[in-house]
C-alpha cells in the first residue's frame, strides 16, 4: 500500500506546477493592471504636490478652487472667489493644478 501511494505522489509531483500557474498569472494581471499604474499615478501625484507655487490655481477634493497664496509644510492657504476668503486646506486634499491654458478652454 505505501508503495502505490509513493507511486501515485510521484506521478502527480508534475501536476504541482501546473496548479500553480495560474495562481501566478492572476498575480501577473493585477500587477500589471492595477497595482503598476496606482503606482505611477501616486508618483505623479506626488511630483504634482512637490512643485505647487504661490501663484497656482488649484482644485481640492472638496470641490474648492482658488489661488495659492501661501504653502507651509503639510498645508496651502487659498483665495477663493468671489469674497477672496482665504481657506487653509491640507497639500493631500489638492488634486490638480489649472493652468491658464485649461482655465480659457473651459470658458465658453
Amino acid at each position: 500500500m505505501s508503495m502505490q501511494f509513493l507511486l501515485a505522489f510521484q506521478a502527480g509531483g508534475g501536476m504541482g506546477w501546473l496548479s500553480v500557474a495560474p495562481l501566478i498569472f492572476i498575480f501577473a494581471i493585477f500587477y500589471f493592471l492595477l497595482i503598476l499604474p496606482q503606482q505611477r499615478r501616486q508618483k505623479k501625484w506626488t511630483a504634482m504636490l512637490d512643485s505647487l507655487k504661490t501663484g497656482d490655481k488649484v482644485t481640492t477634493s472638496g470641490g474648492l478652487r482658488g489661488t495659492i497664496m501661501a504653502l507651509k509644510d503639510d498645508s496651502v492657504h487659498l483665495r477663493v472667489p468671489p469674497n477672496n476668503l482665504v481657506v487653509e486646506v491640507t497639500k493631500a486634499s489638492v488634486t490638480q493644478v489649472t493652468t491658464a491654458e485649461e482655465e480659457a478652454k473651459t470658458k465658453p
